[in-house]
């Protein structure tokens, strides 16, 4: 089905019960129409990062269920599947392959071959220190052959995935045919994951490479539109490459909003707020939680760098805990830049701060996606992180039928609900109507919400230094 404008849920397959069926149910007993959209995070046979190093796209891991359950979500919800448009994993019958047949194979130009990549008597130290990269240390991996040779490999995130060589002709053959296939097993938005890593190019930094990687997007959405799906490029970097992709008339991700909004909420000010909700497209989606940490470096001069020090800082202070440690390399923290906890916890388990956060989420320009730990206002989960030592499971819970039955009976998520299923059925959330922003002072922020034909129109009236709000639609109070 074409994308709605009605929120999306953020879930992986056996989060919210054991498997797809489960996740189905729960969300027909328990979500109502609180949900229109559902991203299913990687659902595919994986052997690492939680299903981001995917073997192939071609089958559901069997522990989650098969292709028709997740058709019958895409029934009913229209649906973002993940695409690692970067990587695949080394377990991939590709690479084993490769592996065995070496220059004889058919996929030898899948992978980005890091020694073939340089020019005679390089890198240099120069050119390993340019490349923006995810390790201390240069982005290759060994490969051994069959026939006892050893080459490297591109690889810049976890030692399962290893890039992909986009400039060949058998890797766009291959990004072509999984598209096909992801849409026609019902997906409507592909998520590009990691695509600013997909381009390297000798003598840049082998990031969001212009003018390469636009000529990449264009040739994916193609492919895409030709099969009716839609692109969401992923990307964690300054705010102006997200204005750049939605120049392009992408969709685009507001990774900004969380940290913005957890500086308002600490310090009670609106002001930078309002700046941000005036400038943000309407044309994307908006988070303030996701499977992965709380991102920092999205609001370098949204805040100044003293605010930002100040959320952080303030989060690690009142957040439940919350502990710096569990952002480090001590606890296989992938990226420097993100803060390990849910949201929930971040307000320090404060219901009236977090509902308020969901309530500018709502009235933000585009369309929310929640996460499903956000969703049911969940805490920090200290064991799972102990068991895993693997910081982002912080905010990675596992909930059963029973645990969910229970959680979704809290008073904070019922309003969670209302506030959602109000935002999902008023015409007031356009995407071509209007957004104005006031700040009648310092700790107030008034959110204008209007559909294109001027008919309907809702308010959001937040006190930040009171902790409270009044909700209208034409006029009519709304009670969450």
């Amino acid at each position: 089905m074409p994308i709605q404008n009605k929120t999306m849920l953020i879930t992986y397959s056996d989060s919210l019960g054991n498997n797809l069926k489960d996740l189905y149910e729960n969300l027909e007993k328990h979500f109502g129409d609180a949900v229109g959209g559902v991203h299913l995070l990687p659902f595919f046979p994986s052997t690492g990062d939680r299903g981001f190093a995917p073997v192939d796209y071609d089958q559901v891991d069997p522990a989650f269920g098969d292709w028709e359950d997740v058709k019958r979500l895409g029934d009913k919800y229209y649906l973002m599947f993940d695409f690692m448009i970067n990587h695949i994993s080394r377990q991939s019958k590709y690479y084993k392959d490769y592996q065995e047949k070496h220059d004889q194979s058919a996929y030898k130009d899948l992978f980005l071959n890091w020694d073939k990549f340089w020019p005679e008597n390089r890198p240099t130290q120069a050119d390993v220190d340019l490349i923006y990269k995810r390790k201390d240390r240069a982005p290759k991996q060994a490969i051994t052959f069959a026939d006892g040779t050893t080459e490297h490999l591109w690889n810049t995130f976890g030692e399962e995935q290893i890039d992909l060589d986009v400039t060949k002709e058998v890797t766009m053959d291959f990004i072509r045919k999984t598209i096909e296939h992801l849409a026609s097993n019902g997906c409507d938005l592909i998520r590009l994951d990691a695509f600013a890593y997909a381009v390297k190019k000798l003598d840049t930094n082998d990031f969001f490479v212009e003018p390469d990687i636009w000529d990449l997007l264009d040739k994916v959405r193609d492919m895409a539109a030709g099969y009716g799906a839609e692109l969401l490029p992923e990307i964690h970097e300054h705010y102006s490459i997200q204005f750049k992709i939605a120049d392009h008339d992408y969709y685009v991700y507001d990774f900004a909003l969380p940290m913005v909004t957890l500086y308002s909420l600490y310090s009670s000010k609106v002001d930078r707020l309002a700046k941000w909700l005036k400038m943000s497209p309407m044309k994307q989606f908006t988070t303030l939680d996701t499977h992965d940490g709380i991102g920092v470096v999205d609001v370098k001069d949204i805040l100044t760098d003293e605010e930002i020090d100040y959320a952080s800082n303030e989060l690690y202070k009142v957040g439940a805990n919350v502990k710096r440690k569990y952002s480090t390399a001590e606890y296989n923290n992938l990226d420097i830049y993100q803060i390990n906890s849910t949201y929930y916890s971040a307000l320090g388990d404060d219901d009236r701060k977090y509902f308020l956060a969901r309530l500018i989420q709502a009235f933000a320009p585009g369309i929310p996606q929640v996460y499903y730990v956000g969703f049911l206002a969940g805490k920090n989960d200290l064991e799972l992180l102990e068991n895993t030592k693997e910081g982002r499971n912080i905010n990675r819970h596992y909930y059963s039928n029973e645990e969910i039955a229970q959680e979704v009976e809290r008073p904070v998520v019922q309003s969670l609900l209302k506030l959602f299923s109000f935002r999902n059925n008023s015409q007031a959330f356009d995407l071509e109507g209007s957004i104005e922003v006031e700040t009648p002072d310092d700790h107030t922020i008034v959110i204008t919400r209007q559909n294109k034909d001027q008919t309907v129109t809702a308010v959001a009236r937040i006190d930040l230094a009171e902790g409270t709000y009044q909700v209208t639609e034409n006029g009519q109070e709304m009670v969450f």
